[in-house]
């Protein structure tokens, strides 16, 4: 039987459709649009055979490396890692940049913040429409009258916390699970949160108090600049890289566009 999508040629050598297909788990695409998973992996293995073409024109032998213990590289995983090493030099970090990207954006490179908060848990339950109409009834109560929320925690609530009126003491980034750290950082200190579900269920928060971290210095942060400036800038290599071998190269069975 004919395949539906035809096969790929990168400068004369055929990449299967059964390939591509295999390929093609690999790549997520809506069920409704199966052929967006077909030309990601088309592209994919076009991309990487590209690649180990280029890898034996310039006579690179394989030296697979060991990747986890007794786990070693194929030898086309070598020869298109040695290629990259080879060919890609991303830009140095140049720290006059660094420190302008610091200047412009301080409040990303603050200390985590701390909190003091109380909350009243109700545990996740098979009906979670009657347990959130649950949290909305002892919300209302605490909208009426947020004193009230010590003592209605130790009626309702099913952590420990309910003995001391649900206070949580003081929270810092990871004492909790992200749902309830996102919730902390959008209130108002006094403020009480509506329901949050998480994992362990529904939440009521209130933010008693926030200490906001202080911006840390350039120095600190300057190996976390190094490291996202290195990233960023193999990737804008590696994509030019690609962009030249495309250049002189000739596909058939799918279009490969220059990033």
């Amino acid at each position: 039987m004919k395949p539906l999508l035809p096969p790929v040629f990168v400068n004369g050598i055929e990449i299967s459709a059964e390939r591509i297909a295999a390929e093609a788990q690999n790549h997520p695409a809506p069920k409704a649009k199966p052929g967006l998973a077909w030309k990601a992996a088309a592209r994919a293995l076009a991309i990487r055979e590209l690649m180990l073409q280029e890898a034996r024109a310039r006579g690179l032998t394989p030296d697979p490396a060991e990747v986890a213990p007794g786990q070693f590289e194929t030898e086309d995983e070598a020869l298109i890692r040695q290629l990259s090493e080879a060919a890609i030099t991303p830009a140095a970090a140049d720290e006059a940049d660094l420190r302008r990207v610091y200047n412009s954006h301080p409040d990303r490179f603050r200390a985590p913040s701390l909190y003091e908060a109380a909350h009243i848990l109700f545990p996740r339950q098979d009906d979670m429409a009657a347990l959130r109409a649950h949290a909305e009834a002892v919300l209302s109560e605490l909208r009426a009258n947020p004193r009230r929320f010590g003592e209605l925690a130790r009626t309702h609530s099913a952590c420990s916390s309910k003995d001391n009126g649900g206070l949580l003491g003081q929270l810092g980034q990871g004492d909790t699970v992200p749902e309830f750290e996102a919730a902390l950082d959008a209130l108002d200190e006094g403020q009480i949160s509506d329901p949050v579900e998480t994992r362990f269920g529904l939440h009521l928060i209130r933010l008693d108090a926030r200490a906001r971290g202080d911006v840390l210095p350039f120095e600190t942060v300057l190996p976390r600049l190094r490291d996202a400036h290195a990233k960023a800038a193999w990737a804008r290599a590696a994509v030019q890289f690609t962009d030249e071998l495309l250049t002189n190269a000739t596909i058939e069975g799918v279009r490969l566009r220059a990033a």
